[in-house]
């Protein structure tokens, strides 16, 4: 076994996860030794034309990791990792906490830009890149951001690709709405943390009432010119946001989640032009993450 490639325990708890054969053609090559590729790539960051022999053919190792990023196989195998890790009560529902990262776009990744839809009036319609491919222009250069939600044990529960220029707070909702983890003895998946951290970024009226309304505690920081606004409204400015210090150290859960996850270098920097194989990257290391627990 090479350093970085799946022990026997994590093996075995994925094994069943996996699909059982090709549906056209011959069989599938073996599973096992192309993820060890893809987790080599993902861990080094080396071009997939670099996989060492010892993985097969560099194309098998893409195609199936491309393929599986694609009809969503890794989101499958990430869901059902998670039911497998509520069943053994390995997950920590008391915190969960929100955050995002932002990662440097490789030349690699910027692909080509296209024409901007022309405006009437307006001589120059400058050149962009696809809205669809998670990249945009920020303070970095060019960058996408990962917005995901980790829990107690510093391993996430959802994530969420935007370009970098995209702000923090509209994103916890659909990060919220992504977690959704199946229970193996059947009945609703559990959708809600016992406590939700997150810090002044996601301070707003909207995330609030989004969080009074599923019945979810939270702990939030409030900004000083939201405090200022609040008390100069008076009575309709409404009750001040409950704030935990003691809760709100254990913040720093999701900021270790995120190191964990960047711990992989083709996280860290995006080398993927597809939006969608760039994800598939990051729920591999999620799902790595889990099997390691």
């Amino acid at each position: 076994m090479g350093r970085g490639d799946l022990s026997g325990a994590e093996w075995d708890r994925l094994t069943s996860h996996l699909p059982k054969s090709g549906q056209r053609g011959g069989r599938w090559a073996s599973h096992r030794r192309v993820i060890n590729g893809i987790l080599y790539r993902l861990r080094t960051g080396v071009p997939w034309r670099d996989l060492p022999v010892r993985f097969g053919p560099w194309k098998t190792v893409y195609e199936r990791h491309r393929r599986w990023s694609a009809d969503g196989t890794w989101d499958e195998v990430f869901t059902a990792v998670l039911a497998d890790a509520d069943a053994e009560g390995r997950i920590d529902w008391s915190m969960v906490s929100v955050d995002s990262t932002s990662c440097r776009a490789h030349q690699h990744a910027a692909g080509a830009l296209r024409r901007a839809p022309r405006v009437p009036g307006k001589r120059y319609t400058p050149r962009q890149h696809r809205p669809d491919e998670g990249l945009g222009r920020s303070r970095g250069g060019l960058t996408c951001t990962i917005h995901l939600a980790g829990e107690g044990g510093c391993r996430p529960l959802a994530l969420l690709i935007t370009p970098g220029r995209w702000g923090d707070a509209p994103q916890l909702i659909p990060v919220m709405e992504r977690i959704r983890v199946g229970r193996l003895g059947g009945g609703h998946p559990r959708t809600r943390p016992d406590h939700l951290g997150g810090d002044k970024a996601y301070s707003s009226r909207r995330i609030r009432r989004y969080l009074r309304r599923r019945q979810i505690r939270h702990t939030i920081p409030e900004p000083q010119n939201q405090q200022a606004n609040r008390q100069r409204r008076g009575n309709k400015g409404g009750r001040p946001a409950g704030f935990d210090k003691a809760i709100y150290k254990r913040r720093n859960e999701v900021e270790r989640t995120i190191n964990a996850l960047k711990n992989s270098r083709a996280v860290a920097t995006r080398y993927d032009k597809r939006a969608y194989i760039f994800q598939g990257a990051i729920t591999v290391a999620a799902v790595r993450l889990w099997l390691r627990a």
